[in-house]
This record gives C-alpha cells, structure tokens and sequence, in this order.
C-alpha cells in the first residue's frame, strides 16, 4: 500500500484530536492559547502535539 504523498492524505490519517489541533494551528493560524481555551484542554498539551506533529508530518511528507 502506498503511503500518502499530500497534506490533505496525511492529516486524514491522523488520529482526531491530532489533525483537529494541527489543522487550527497550521492551517487557520490560531494560538496555542486559542486552541486550548476551544478545546479545554491544558495549553502544554496542545504545545505538545504541535510539536509531535509538526515532526510527524515532516517524516509522512519526506521533508
């Protein structure tokens, strides 16, 4: 099976919470803070899988 080559194939493969973070911060432009007030989920915890993400889209992509 081939794995996926675009951003829109690489974020539908993440778990939920994950791309709906990711998406909101990369794609909408929108804080940490933001995110985390939106979400109620403690701001590190959004910090941390921007992070993860960031470096997992980077290896899904070939960056």
């Amino acid at each position: 099976m081939n794995e996926p080559t675009t951003l829109a194939q690489v974020l539908a493969s993440l778990p939920e919470e994950e791309r709906i973070i990711l998406t909101l911060h990369y794609l909408r432009g929108l804080s940490s803070a933001d995110i985390a007030t939106m979400l109620s989920v403690p701001e590190r915890a959004v910090d941390a899988v921007i992070s993860a993400g960031k470096a997992r889209l980077s290896a899904l992509l070939g960056l």
